[in-house]
This record gives C-alpha cells, sequence and structure tokens, in this order.
C-alpha cells in the first residue's frame, strides 16, 4: 500500500485500487492531490500488471470536492492552475475504472466520480454538483459528461440547484449502476473489477473505452463505419482466437496485457 499527497493505491489479482485518503481535510483535493491522483491513473494504465481500476475513499467520503481553502485563494491576477488532465483521467485512461462512491461526494469529486466508466455506491450515499451554490460554473468538463449519463433535464436540475441527493436517488437516474450497503461496497466493486480483469480482453476494452468518447456525436451511420473497420482490424489480434477457442474449450481466457 502506498500513500503520496492524500492518495493511496494497492495492486491485488490485476486490480488496482485507488483511496484517496486525506483525513484532516475528509478527501477534499489541494492541487498536489489532483497531480497525484492523475500522474497516478496514467502509470496505472501502463502498468501490464493492472487490468482495472477502482476509485475509492478512505471513511465516510469519497471526496466532497477542492479544498476550500484553495478557492478561497483565488482572486484577479491569482487564479488557480485548473489540472484539467488529472482530473478527467479516469475517462481517458485504457483501462475500466470503476467509482466506488463509498460517502459525501460533491463538486470536483462528483466530476471524478462521473469521468469513471462504472459507478457503485453506498447506501445513503450523499451526491451534489454544488457549483451553483458555491457562485461557480459546471467545472471540468461535467457540463458534456452528466447530460450523457442522466439526460438533459436532470442534468440541467442537477447542476442548476446543486441539491443534495442520495445515492438511490442516483440510482433511479441512472447515475449509479448498482447500490450496496456501505460495508459490502469496496468487495463488491473490486470482485466486479476483478471479472473484468479475469474475462474481458484488455485491448477491447480499451478500444471500447475510445469508441464511446469518439462516437457519442457523430452519425450513426459513420459510427457504423468506424466500428467495421475497427472489428476487421481485431480479427488481425490474437484476443479474437483466444476468446472464441477459451469458450469452445470451457476455459478461461489467456488473454495478453494491452499497454496504452
Amino acid at each position: 500500500m502506498t500513500l503520496e499527497d492524500g492518495v493511496r493505491y494497492s495492486v491485488t489479482g490485476g486490480v488496482a485500487t485507488v483511496t484517496f485518503d486525506r483525513p484532516d481535510r475528509n478527501n477534499s483535493m489541494d492541487l498536489a492531490m489532483e497531480r497525484r491522483y492523475g500522474e497516478l491513473l496514467r502509470s496505472l494504465e501502463t502498468d501490464t500488471g493492472v487490468r482495472a481500476i477502482v476509485l475509492t475513499g478512505a471513511g465516510r467520503a469519497f471526496c466532497p470536492g477542492a479544498d476550500l481553502d484553495v478557492l478561497a485563494g483565488v482572486s484577479p491576477g491569482n487564479e488557480v492552475d485548473f489540472q484539467v488532465e488529472h482530473v478527467q483521467a479516469a475517462a481517458f485512461a485504457g483501462k475500466p475504472v470503476i467509482a466506488a462512491v463509498n460517502g459525501g461526494c460533491a463538486g470536483l469529486g462528483f466530476v471524478i466520480a462521473c469521468t469513471a466508466d462504472v459507478r457503485f455506491a453506498a447506501a445513503g450515499a450523499k451526491f451534489t454538483t454544488a457549483f451553483a451554490r458555491r457562485g461557480l460554473i459546471a467545472e471540468y468538463g461535467i457540463a458534456q459528461l452528466l447530460p450523457g449519463l442522466v439526460g438533459r433535464g436532470r442534468a440541467m436540475d442537477l447542476l442548476l440547484s446543486g441539491r443534495t441527493f442520495t445515492a438511490e436517488q442516483a440510482h433511479s437516474y441512472g447515475l449509479v449502476q448498482e447500490v450496496f450497503p456501505g460495508d459490502e461496497l469496496l468487495a463488491a466493486a473490486e470482485a466486479y473489477a476483478r471479472e473484468l480483469a479475469a474475462f474481458s480482453a484488455p485491448r477491447s476494452m480499451a478500444v471500447m473505452k475510445r469508441q464511446v468518447l469518439d462516437e457519442a456525436s457523430i452519425p450513426l451511420e459513420e459510427a457504423g463505419l468506424r466500428a467495421a473497420a475497427l472489428m476487421n482490424d481485431s480479427f488481425t489480434h490474437p484476443e479474437s482466437k483466444e476468446g472464441v477457442v477459451s469458450w469452445l474449450e470451457r476455459r478461461p481466457p489467456q488473454f495478453p496485457p494491452y499497454p496504452a
């Protein structure tokens, strides 16, 4: 277990568990913590021993957002150097990222959860975009991310009101895929990640993540043509043969690692 700048991680069975752990600030993020998070995800992306990543928080919070001491220091001529590439790291990682939202998830932490590919949450966990209630705007690309997850109307509701809502409501909105008792959340997320690591081809998952990013705003016909080209390309890689042979032989697949 390695802890640096409020972020720790461990790797077991092909799954890296990344934990926000800054207890003196309830896991709120300063610039060093943001940087460490982004750099760590990029490092794990190139680690062939890691096939899936779980994000969670220590204690009662996932991440309540940016450290307010950072925001308090902002003034004209003393702007914050917003580290967008670090905050959005999960969206662009070539490996699946599962957010296990164990507690308070707000602002910047809310954006990070939305950049994950799948979200699980602890029963009763609280969510809020918070930006409007702090006199801010929709940060770090959440104005694009959130409508794609919950639809435009619900996204506008959550952004404009900045209201607090529960994990159960998040599930009904489509933001969260599963809700678990708090003491079962991390184990469930890690079990899901282990299943991806064991049965899904790393190259396939990386390509599909890129497809979802690239094809969201193009015509359906063009998306189909792109997929056809990618499908033909996939037949030239060992994963397609192994996927078929392992199924016929009724055994777990032995997919090769796929570097970023």
